[in-house]
Order: structure tokens, then C-alpha cells, then sequence
């Protein structure tokens, strides 16, 4: 092929790659399915099963701490369902709140509504053996799916149904007894010991078959640590991991960080990837949930680094009330590859008055990464 010939082949497959949603063509052949999964940057949501509480049991969730009107400060926002995020507001991020409950029943009759005299909550899905998705247990409790294998197979059937799209990465933060709630007599959250955690791997792997996981043995190479796979080797390319999907711990090195990782300290087995510290063995991801200040520059060293980034573009409701975007600028510049937010559809701060929204600038669900931008790869709206 002439030079002329394959200079406008390449034109015309980026091309195609842009006018659907990912970095690749259709057929799964463009010049971009060299990419790796960590040289893009892309949109989550932030508690993206998050619904509000009723007016009455936010009058009850602002009397416990004093009467202030914390609720509507802080949490009067709601979520689509999973579906329509991944769907129609193109997120290819989402964050679950984790609560065991291998009996089933545990979380169903909340102390806010015990209060109100309002009975148990109804859905079955509450007496269901099985993890649960929850605010905070007893004091912000309603989701859009209840049980983390029920929002999981949603996932999985928009996965399917949409086999080109680019790594989802969902996040999860493992809760504990709330100590304003447990010292009123609510609920006591069993701990997530190694039981435990072995029950979130296998409720994971109960919903996706092994192929549609990232799971750190793919990233991890033979003889090197996982910290030392993707500093020195790199993350799998997107041809690999388009149409998977990657769980990532949101809890910082800790008690249950270091349960999860109780001998393997590379994830040998595991199915998430630790929140960890840079250089440690099971260090592939790093949450750094502040981007501004000091906190840009040493977000991009991470993310030149190798390792993958997690970030916030605003805090609710501050980040609407106050009209200051330097949060969501710093965010999306900082290379961090996902960029998480309350706020991903044009509309969803109408109610404050504001149109506030984050977005990949010139739109689409990817882009190509702002730090760490390979030389093939060309954003459709530079």
C-alpha cells in the first residue's frame, strides 16, 4: 500500500474509532487497539446508587446531629440507575457502598425509620442473603439496586450488551458501624475479616465469568511483584480489555486492606486491586481523591508513573452551592484516569440554580490521556 493510500486508511479508521463511544473501531482492528487501559481517561460516578431520603427522614437524619441541616447540604442528590448511567450519560466509572449481611435482613428496619414509626423497609431484596449497597447503614439507605450481585448483573447486561466498550471500573468502599448511628442502637456491621472478603470475591465472580474480569493475575507478570508489573511492564491493552470489567478497593491501607491482602501480597487469586501505596507489592492502583494544590503534580507523577489514578471533580453539594471549578479543572487535567463526580448529566444541578456538569472535554464517554497521551492517539475534538 502506498504511503498516500495508508495515510488515509489510518484518517479514516480514527475517524471511525471517535464516532462511537471507546477508542477503537467497530471490527476491533484501528490503529488505537494499541492503547493501553491506563493511557485514557474517563467519567465516573461518585455513590452511583445513591437515591435521597424522604423529606420526613431527613428531618430525622438532621435531628440526630443536632438539627442542622446537614442533609440537604451535603446529601440531597440522586443517581440514575446503573444502566442509564453506563447507557445514556456514558460514565464508564461507578462507586458501590459494601455492607455484609450474609443472613439477610440485617440493614431492613433502619434506626431513622424505626423513629418515624414507619416499619421496615419492604423490598425482599433486604431480606436476601448477601453484601448490601448502602449509604450509611440506618442514616442514608435508599439505592437504586439493593444487593451488590443485583446491581452487578445490570452491569453485566449492559456489558454484554455493549461488548466494544472500554474497561468499566468500579469502585468499592468496604463499610463499617457508623458511630453516630451504632452508639443510638443501630446496627452492628459484621466485620470484614477474611470470611468476609472471601465472600465479596466470590459474589463478584458469581455474576461475571473469569473472561469478563481484569483481575490483578492479568496485569501481574511471571517473577514480578504486581507494583512492578505496571511500573515496568505496563497494563494490559485495550484490545485485551475492552468488554471486562476491574474492581478497585476504595479503602486506604488499613485493617482491611491488609486482610484482603493476608498471603498475597501481590492479589495472587484476588479479584479487586487495593487502594495501596505507591512501591508497595499489590500497588498497581492509588486513590487521591483531592487534585488540587500540591496534590496536581503528584497525581501526574503517579499516573507517569504507571500506576492508575483515581480522582474527584467536586464534592457535593459544595462544589454546586459555591460556583468554584477549580476542582473539576484540576481533575481532569491532572491525567488521573478516573474522574469521578456527583454531577455527569446536564441538568442534575438545575435545582440548585446552577448548571453544573463535568464532562470529558469535547465530549464521548474516553478520551485519550491528558499526561500520559500516546503519540497514536488523537482525541476527536482536540
Amino acid at each position: 500500500m502506498s504511503r498516500r493510500r495508508l495515510g488515509s486508511a489510518v484518517a479514516l479508521a480514527v475517524l471511525a474509532a471517535w464516532s462511537m463511544p471507546g477508542l477503537a473501531s467497530a471490527d476491533g482492528r484501528g490503529p488505537l487497539q494499541s492503547l493501553r487501559m491506563n493511557e485514557i481517561q474517563v467519567i465516573g460516578t461518585h455513590n452511583s446508587y445513591h437515591r435521597e431520603l424522604s423529606k420526613p427522614e431527613r428531618a430525622a437524619h438532621d435531628a440526630i446531629y443536632g438539627g442542622a441541616p446537614i442533609y440537604d447540604n451535603l446529601l440531597a442528590y440522586s443517581h440514575a440507575s446503573l444502566p442509564n448511567q453506563l447507557g445514556r450519560q456514558g460514565v464508564r466509572g461507578l462507586e458501590l457502598d459494601l455492607y455484609p449481611d450474609p443472613a439477610g435482613g440485617l440493614y431492613a428496619n433502619p434506626l431513622l425509620r424505626r423513629r418515624l414509626a414507619a416499619g421496615p423497609l419492604t423490598a425482599p431484596e433486604w431480606y436476601s442473603p448477601g453484601i448490601k449497597i448502602i449509604h450509611t447503614a440506618d442514616l442514608d439507605y435508599h439505592s437504586t439496586c439493593v444487593r451488590l450481585a443485583s446491581c452487578l448483573r445490570l452491569v453485566r447486561r449492559w456489558s454484554r450488551a455493549n461488548r466494544g466498550h472500554v474497561p468499566l471500573l468500579i469502585l468499592l468502599e468496604l463499610k463499617e458501624t457508623d458511630p453516630v448511628a451504632g452508639a443510638l442502637g443501630g446496627v452492628s456491621v459484621p466485620p470484614w475479616d477474611g470470611a468476609a472478603l472471601d465472600r465479596l470475591d466470590a459474589e463478584i465472580r458469581s455474576v461475571f465469568r473469569r473472561s469478563e474480569l481484569i483481575t490483578p493475575d492479568d496485569v501481574r507478570r511471571p517473577g514480578l511483584t504486581l507494583q512492578r508489573s505496571v511500573v515496568r511492564r505496563g497494563w494490559p491493552t485495550l484490545r485485551r480489555a475492552r468488554g471486562r470489567v476491574m474492581f478497585l478497593m476504595d479503602n486506604g491501607p488499613g485493617a482491611i486492606s491488609a486482610a484482603y491482602t493476608a498471603g498475597r501480597p501481590s492479589l495472587h487469586g484476588r479479584v479487586l486491586f487495593t487502594n495501596s501505596r505507591p512501591g508497595r507489592p499489590d500497588a498497581a492502583f492509588v486513590k487521591r481523591n483531592e487534585p488540587r494544590g500540591a496534590n496536581l503534580n503528584q497525581i501526574r507523577r503517579l499516573v507517569r508513573a504507571g500506576y492508575l489514578v483515581r480522582t474527584r471533580s467536586d464534592e457535593p453539594l459544595a462544589t454546586v452551592l459555591s460556583g468554584d471549578t477549580t476542582q473539576r479543572r484540576a481533575a481532569l487535567s491532572s491525567g488521573a484516569q478516573l474522574v469521578s463526580t456527583d454531577f455527569p448529566e446536564v441538568g442534575m444541578s438545575a435545582r440548585y440554580d446552577r448548571d453544573y456538569v463535568v464532562a470529558l472535554p469535547g465530549g464521548g464517554s474516553v478520551r485519550c490521556n491528558p499526561v500520559i497521551r500516546p503519540r497514536p492517539c488523537r482525541s476527536r475534538h482536540p
